[in-house]
């Protein structure tokens, strides 16, 4: 199969040769370029559907490449590569429209993956086309489907609820297409992922000199989602002031930037999700009572995919369809086998959990078919009294404390295993702070301190 052309761009000549190995034996062709002005030639000669361009270029930067193109109306994927790592850096780059970020030195599989998903998504001739999107013949998941039409045909606001993984962004996406508004931007936040004084500027934008570092105007993704929608993810990590300035733009449908003195009319349509109990977050003091009733107009509640057992063999299947497009293999088929082990186990992570297994076992599967003995042993191996959640005590008793931190240092593994060694993921999957991730991950030697996540 013919795989779309790469562009490397970065100033080192070892960094353009290896990745031009490395990608063609993946079998992408591959051109280089050694700086912003030969990068901007050679887009402007040819089509590139995935572009890996270096931060830190000798006339410029990365990000002068991609916001460039953007104005030529290119519209490459780029995954911006950077030996100087900074959350300022990552935050820009994923601001002007990079697809990944990442730091050297990288995971060599890891970018492979990234370069083919990247891929596919650029060469992808369908765009997402609303409920069709999301899989499922369970009796939870079509009432949902079935009430989504009329809900997008309003202008209600909706809060979305579920564990992680169940797929409440793709909803929201699926609401913003039926909908009135599909014509005009779809933009996602997660506001748990930014500290309060960032977000604050990300949402409702700055002006020009209003802190260190504003060196130009910034709209703000509230404005930026004018006429359309804003999903905001992980409501519930908004903090108490933030709460109170996002419950003045639902309620008088007004913006004033950081650091202005005017306020400007917004159109937009909110949906928000969290995983947490707000209810209960409300009761406790840690959410504003008002704000819950503004977001709680439409509530949609997504069942974990445990309780959604007879959706499991659809969604596999798709995901093995998705995996051999984007890797560009034959296709390959499940086994009954392998469906049984898919629908025995318990997946904390849900439907995320499932697509990274799909992935990785299609990546690591040579043949055809796909057993049960080609899915991960911590699958195949889940113990009964953890589907039960019942554990005896040996006669003999047992050291609690050994025996704990074995539990922990299997999960954590398993983790890791399962998300390719990507700690922020991990911890997501294991439901723990990352930084309690980190500290036990390094106490028990499965990764150093050193370490970044990749």
């Amino acid at each position: 199969m013919s795989k779309g052309k790469v562009l490397v761009v970065d100033d080192e000549q070892s960094i353009r040769e290896f990745l031009g190995i490395l990608l063609e034996e993946e079998g992408y062709p591959v051109d280089t370029a050694e700086d912003v002005t030969s990068a901007l030639e050679r887009l402007q000669a040819k089509s590139y559907p995935v572009v890996i361009c270096d931060l830190k270029l000798p006339d410029g930067t990365g990000l002068e490449v991609l916001e460039e193109a953007r104005r030529r109306h290119i519209r490459s994927r780029f995954i911006i590569i950077t030996a100087h790592t900074t959350p300022q850096h990552a935050l820009e780059s994923l601001r002007a429209g990079a697809a990944e970020y990442l730091s050297k030195p990288f995971d060599v599989e890891e970018l492979k993956l990234i370069v083919a998903k990247q891929m596919a998504t650029a060469t992808a001739e369908q765009p997402r086309s609303g409920i069709s999107e999301f899989i499922g013949e369970s009796p939870a998941i079509r009432e949902i489907l079935d009430l989504v039409p009329r809900i997008a045909a309003t202008p209600s606001t909706v809060l979305l609820t579920g564990e992680s993984g169940t797929g409440k962004e793709l909803l929201a996406r699926a609401i913003h297409t039926l909908s009135p508004r599909s014509a005009a931007p779809f933009v996602t936040v997660n506001c748990g992922a930014l500290p309060e004084g960032l977000l604050e500027s990300e949402l409702f934008g700055h002006v020009k000199g209003s802190f260190t570092g504003a060196i130009r105007d910034n709209a703000g993704l509230i404005t930026k989602a004018h006429s359309g929608s804003i999903f905001l993810d992980e409501i519930a990590e908004l903090s108490m002031l933030m709460q109170v300035k996002l419950l003045r733009v639902l309620a008088e449908h007004r913006v004033r930037p950081v650091g202005g003195t005017s306020e400007h009319d917004v159109d937009v349509r909110v949906l928000a999700a969290t995983n947490r109990d707000l209810k209960e977050a409300v009761a406790q003091g840690r959410f504003r009572e008002d704000l819950f009733y503004r977001l709680n107009v439409i509530h949609l509640h997504l069942p974990p995919l445990r309780e959604r057992q007879a959706d499991i063999p659809a969604l596999a299947r798709h995901f093995v369809r998705q995996s051999c497009a984007r890797f560009g293999v034959a296709a390959k088929r499940l086994t009954t086998d392998a469906i049984g082990v898919l629908q025995a186990y318990h997946w904390p992570g849900n439907i995320r959990e499932l697509e990274n297994v799909i992935e990785r076992t299609v990546a690591l599967e040579a043949s055809d078919i796909i057993t049960s003995g080609s899915l991960p042993e911590s699958l195949r191996g889940q113990p009964d009294n953890l589907r039960t959640n019942r554990t005896a005590l040996p006669e003999d008793g047992l050291d609690l404390e050994e025996y704990l931190t074995g539990l922990r240092r299997s999960f954590i593994q398993q983790a890791l295993e399962r998300t390719g060694g990507r700690q922020k993921r991990a911890a997501d999957l294991l439901r723990m702070p990352y930084r309690s991730f980190r500290y036990y991950a390094d106490k028990l030697g499965l990764i150093h301190e050193e370490d970044t996540d990749s």
